[in-house]
């Protein structure tokens, strides 16, 4: 069904009719019952904190005694929340969470390079969200320092990792 389709059968439904199918999308599907919740009661601070929550418990369990470490935790909110239109700050600081969560990981455990292309990856999605959302200065400071901990922890693709950020600089310059 077309969009121009869909626009005229919805004004040609009566309002009662319009409310019982909205009224049944929201109860058949999770994503529409989620972008409701989210749209009349936002609490973005609340879901951050769930998200780190589970974030970090991806990589310290408090439960089970091995972590998983899986980089589609972290990607599966940051996708969530980027549909629903959360704060960019908000969501640049879960993104940059994670990389800092991952960084204190590796600080503590053998990680194989699978784990550093990962990590690259999140690394280039959060710097390219920052420079599109022009909030790379606010960032600025935890992006030198996660720098900073790579160099430490010398962790592979140093370079694509510096590049990337130094690409992102020169790009914001007025």
């Amino acid at each position: 069904m077309s969009k121009s389709a869909l626009k005229k059968y919805l004004r040609e439904l009566k309002k009662k009719d319009l409310e019982l199918q909205i009224l049944d999308l929201y109860e058949r599907f999770p994503q529409v019952k989620t972008y409701y919740n989210f749209a009349f009661n936002p609490k973005e601070d609340k879901l951050i904190g769930e998200a780190k929550a589970r974030i970090s418990n991806e990589y310290f369990p408090l439960k089970r005694k091995r972590a998983r470490a899986r980089r589609s935790v972290a990607q599966k909110f940051i996708k969530q929340y980027s549909i629903l239109g959360m704060d960019p700050h908000l969501l640049a600081d879960l993104m940059l969470f994670n990389i800092e969560t991952a960084q204190r990981y590796s600080a503590r455990n053998r990680v194989n390079e699978a784990f550093y292309k990962s990590m690259l990856r999140s690394y280039r999605e959060a710097v390219q969200y920052l420079s599109l959302n022009a909030i790379l200065p606010e960032f600025k400071e935890r992006l030198q320092d996660i720098r900073q901990v790579l160099q430490e922890q010398e962790w592979e693709f140093q370079e694509d990792f510096d590049q990337i950020l130094d690409l992102a600089y020169m790009n914001d310059l007025p």
